[in-house]
């Protein structure tokens, strides 16, 4: 069993250039537990822009802080804040318009396909 009191202040690892940043942004990731192609963690992201592809698996996201609007390839737009919960399956493209500072709990489940977060 993996337990964390209070993911809100949880200390994750000093933030790292985003790699798909369109604005310079920095992420941090704190992988909580992984398995048998599924993992769950703590992110968080600056505000600014940026692309994501869901390749390979399926992501579910629970907002903890911050605020963000999410623009799928199909033109579905998501306003995201605190307590929203999203899932990005396999094959979700798009973009993250990270308004304020944001915090997510996320699961992803591998799907078999190629990987790439």
């Amino acid at each position: 069993m993996t337990y964390l009191p209070n993911a809100l202040d949880a200390e994750l690892p000093p933030a790292q250039p985003k790699p798909t940043s369109l604005t310079g942004q920095r992420e941090s990731t704190l992988e909580l537990w992984t398995s048998g192609g599924a993992e769950a963690g703590i992110w968080e992201c600056e505000a600014g822009r940026f692309t994501a592809v869901r390749d390979g698996f399926h992501e579910i996201c629970q907002i903890l802080s911050g605020t963000a609007t999410l623009t799928g390839e199909d033109g579905q737009v998501v306003e995201l804040g605190p307590g929203s919960t999203v899932v990005l399956p396999d094959g979700w493209r798009g973009t993250w318009d990270v308004h304020t500072p944001m915090r997510k709990t996320y699961v992803t489940v591998q799907t078999g396909g190629t990987s790439s977060k």
